[in-house]
């Protein structure tokens, strides 16, 4: 799910085909990237813009900070050369722009909240694979409009862009302007009214709740004593960025090892400096086993209680964020089952002798879940752990159904028909039997019969 965000700001890549079998209209096309970037408010501070070019490698044209004003990009693009190559790979040029243009050195402003935004031309299929490098824009939330002009492949254009009807597709290069005023339309976040436009805006919801619950759960076995410090540092840094207040943000502390120990809850503090006050003098717990399934059972149950200041009820958002310095003795998969069943969204951060697969588990989502070296690391990943906490949305209060006649004998059972789909490429050979191992545990929660709960299991590569 995306995030509402910054309604005066766009980050927009420009992903152009440079192969050779774009020469004859690469005019068309620079002339189509200066129609929308003319419909754009460019300035360093609202939209910016980037131009990559892709054929068998793909090559920067410009940054997103590489020029500050409207005048300026459109001189860019007057002067940009066509790259040539007789291979298309979209899948590396997708992956390209991921790690080396939406980043933050290159002017990217994604962990600020504002709209990501990657505009793929293409005029033939790719010589390479889209799939996992789509699928990774989507995670990173990008969102993706695919154009294709000519023999394009239509399914490959569609699992490329962020959701159907993303796509525009023209039989030569001379008809992209039939397609702009669409386009543009697409990328608008809003009216000069203030309502939001059938575009990007429908895909999100409110960015930042006024209210959240944050729970921080540390490792405080013996592995942790050398890195307890940066441990309260981090924290300390996530509750500055907090509004912390009665009817705002709320924190408890927990430390786990062979037990878990609340050191104040959601309730006990209302002022920010207090908290900070209280997590510089936090003392490491110590403890020589690392129980993390009961740690996390425990905060399910009392840190994350109404009694304890939990106002999970009133749809505020309910975050838990882990340390770990090494792999759980316990198992933690029905732990964190249990806690997403109650609507908790873990965050999980893991020195290098954690398992990042485990975490994972415990994460909300695979993203959620952060490896560092060392706790002395962590400060590098703060920045983006913030980001992806203040993007939690309120919760859907669910309306209570009435009482019915018959509405006993009306239950059923839960069914599901569930599909693990591996990745069984051989990046994960090493990780297969762990990834194994979970998907059994998995299976054992479950009510596996022909009338309730149906497995199967698929693996996939690169073929």
């Amino acid at each position: 799910m995306l995030l509402q965000y910054d309604a005066t700001k766009r980050d927009i890549v420009f992903l152009l085909d440079g192969s050779d079998n774009t020469r004859d209209g690469f005019h068309d096309i620079k002339s189509f990237v200066k129609n929308i970037v003319e419909s754009l408010y460019v300035d360093e501070n609202q939209d910016r813009v980037s131009v990559v070019q892709f054929a068998d490698n793909p090559k920067v044209n410009f940054y997103l900070n590489s020029h500050k004003t409207k005048n300026d990009n459109m001189n860019a693009i007057d002067n940009l050369m066509h790259k040539g190559g007789r291979r298309l790979n979209i899948g590396a040029a997708l992956q390209f722009v991921r790690h080396r243009v939406f980043t933050s050195s290159t002017g990217s402003r994604r962990l600020e909240g504002v709209p990501q935004i990657l505009i793929l031309l293409s005029s033939k299929p790719s010589t390479d694979n889209v799939r996992g490098p789509a699928f990774a824009l989507k995670e990173h939330e990008i969102v993706s409009v695919g154009v294709g002009v000519g023999d394009i492949n239509i399914e490959e254009l569609e699992m490329i862009a962020f959701k159907p009807g993303f796509t525009y597709n023209v039989t030569d290069f001379s008809k992209l302007p039939s397609i702009q005023s669409q386009l543009v339309t697409t990328l608008k976040v809003h009216k000069d009214n203030g309502e939001t436009m059938n575009g990007i805006p429908d895909l999100v919801v409110e960015l930042e709740s006024p209210q959240r619950d944050i729970v921080f759960l540390l490792d405080g076995s013996d592995d942790t004593l050398s890195g307890f410090p940066a441990m309260k540092t981090f924290v300390q840094q996530v509750v500055e960025t907090l509004s912390i207040g009665e009817n705002k943000d709320r924190v408890s502390m927990v430390q786990y090892s062979q037990d878990p120990q609340t050191y104040f809850d959601l309730k006990t503090y209302v002022e920010k400096q207090d908290v900070l006050t209280a997590v510089q003098q936090l003392n490491h717990k110590g403890g020589r086993t690392r129980n993390m399934g009961e740690a996390l059972d425990y905060v399910r149950i009392k840190a994350f209680a109404e009694s304890s200041g939990s106002r999970n009820q009133e749809g505020v958002p309910q975050i838990l964020i882990l340390l770990s310095g090494g792999i759980s003795q316990d198992d933690v998969a029905s732990a964190a089952a249990a806690l997403k069943q109650q609507k908790v969204v873990p965050f999980c951060v893991g020195t290098r002798t954690a398992d990042i697969i485990e975490l994972q588990v415990i994460a909300h989502n695979p993203s959620y879940a952060f490896s560092i070296r060392k706790f002395n690391d962590i400060g590098s990943i703060h920045q983006q752990l913030v980001s992806f906490v203040k993007r939690v949305p309120r919760q859907q209060l669910k309306v209570k159904p009435q009482s019915t006649i018959g509405s006993t004998r009306q239950r059923e059972s839960i069914q599901r028909d569930i599909v693990f789909l591996l990745d069984s490429s051989d990046d994960m050979q090493n990780d297969f039997k762990a990834v194994r191992a979970i998907v059994e545990r998995v299976v054992k929660r479950l009510s596996v019969d022909e009338n309730k709960d149906r497995i199967a299991v698929v693996q996939f590569n690169e073929k």
